[in-house]
């Protein structure tokens, strides 16, 4: 199965880098900009591409790694071409963009699995199964916690770009209590702009009455990446920090600019991007379904826009 990167920055790289630990055959990277594709292609030993139409011909799957605002053109072309598709969260930037994009891969008869990663990161996927095996009792009370600095690209610093804090960073615990919990019947959130960047919280009512308590934004200082969970029931709790000393703890060097983009790390053997590939590479193989289906990442998507339009004070 030849792969290729359809996006050459942060998110090709890490992908790039969980592919060659797991053997997988990607051969190729598209991305407008020459000097990004050839400083990937070098790194990784890939054809480099500037034509889509061309790279699409060399490859059997395509991993849509660019930035959001792009995310429906590329893999729409993709689909339409008779390419699998691997994409990115969010998967697209409004609801309207998600379903031409699942559209597209019913109507071509091809896979599509959006990278929701977080349900890869052992510690919350642990704690989910614990959550269904009852060990809990019933869940009551969900609180998240995601928060980072502001990334340093300038289309992620632009809500019409990337969606925000909201959309491209707090979707992942939005998708988490929804797998938790279910769809939530009622959604309030505040945000406030901190410097460059915004702080949300938000508070999920779902049926029952269980809560979910969510915090996130772009408002730590530079080279800050929190996250955390309470997950409260009427047996137990079940709870993690990423403060917490791991098994193996990750420092930026104080000799070393931080990253551009906050990205978490599980702090474990196992790499949450490299676990979830190799699940979508094996679905996609064996036509299996995948953990994450396409409509989840759409209802995570239309509950995350949900949120944003609360915080923005809209009906």
């Amino acid at each position: 199965m030849r792969i290729g990167l359809a996006g050459a920055g942060t998110m090709a790289r890490v992908h790039a880098a969980a592919y060659r630990r797991m053997g997988a055959e990607l051969v190729a990277v598209y991305a407008p900009n020459r000097a990004a594709s050839a400083s990937l292609a070098e790194a990784f030993d890939l054809e480099p591409f500037e034509d889509y139409r061309r790279f699409l011909d060399a490859v059997d799957l395509v991993d849509v790694v660019a930035p959001t605002y792009v995310h429906e053109p590329l893999a729409r072309e993709a689909l339409q071409a008779g390419k699998d598709v691997i994409l990115e969260k969010p998967m697209a930037l409004d609801a309207a963009s998600g379903r031409r994009i699942l559209e597209a891969a019913r109507s071509h008869r091809r896979r599509l699995f959006v990278a929701m990663v977080l349900r890869f990161f052992p510690q919350y996927r642990r704690a989910a199964e614990l959550v269904r095996a009852g060990a809990v009792g019933r869940l009551g009370v969900v609180r998240l916690k995601r928060v980072s600095f502001p990334p340093r690209i300038d289309w992620y610093r632009d809500p019409r770009r990337s969606g925000g804090a909201i959309v491209d960073l707090m979707i992942h615990d939005l998708d988490y209590a929804r797998w938790l919990l279910g769809d939530p019947v009622r959604v309030f959130a505040r945000r406030v702009a901190v410097g460059e960047g915004e702080h949300v919280q938000a508070l999920l009512r779902f049926p029952g009455g269980a809560l979910a308590w969510i915090e996130g934004g772009w408002a730590y200082p530079e080279g800050h990446f929190r996250t955390g969970f309470d997950l409260a029931g009427d047996a137990g709790v079940l709870e993690w920090r990423s403060d917490d000393p791991p098994p193996v703890r990750t420092v930026f060097s104080d000799r070393a600019p931080p990253p551009e983009v906050g990205l978490p790390m599980a702090g474990l053997e196992e790499d949450p991007y490299e676990l979830e590939l190799r699940h979508a590479l094996s679905a996609i193989a064996t036509g299996a379904p995948f953990e994450v289906a396409p409509e989840d990442a759409l209802a995570a998507l239309e509950l995350a826009l949900a949120v944003r339009a609360s915080a923005e004070g809209v009906a």
